[in-house]
């Protein structure tokens, strides 16, 4: 299943659970959430729950993203925009943009 049906399934889900219509901030709770149970799948080096964790990350941010009235695909789209040019080195294993090297 390619990532705009799963992103559709998704949306549906989230409608009949009315997760649509829930306070962002709440979701913004929930992604913090899923944020940490990805950082803590990377310290432990658990490849499953890094996957499920970066999964979850998506639903949430998809969810968010309907409930703020936002396109997931125009805000991915913006940050890629963003990112495409951006000059910058690896320093200690981060990328770093030029502007921050100074």
């Amino acid at each position: 299943m390619n990532l705009n049906k799963l992103t559709e399934n998704i949306q549906a889900w989230a409608i009949e659970k009315e997760l649509d219509e829930a306070q962002p901030e709440k979701q913004m709770l929930k992604l913090m959430e899923e944020v940490g149970e990805l950082a803590q799948g990377l310290a432990k080096a658990n490849r499953d729950q890094v996957i499920d964790s970066v999964g979850d990350v998506y639903v949430v941010l998809t969810i968010l993203s309907m409930r703020l009235d936002l396109d997931l695909q125009a805000c991915i789209a913006a940050a890629y925009g963003e990112i495409s040019d951006r000059k910058g080195e690896m320093v200690n294993g981060s990328f770093v943009k030029e502007s921050d090297l100074n």
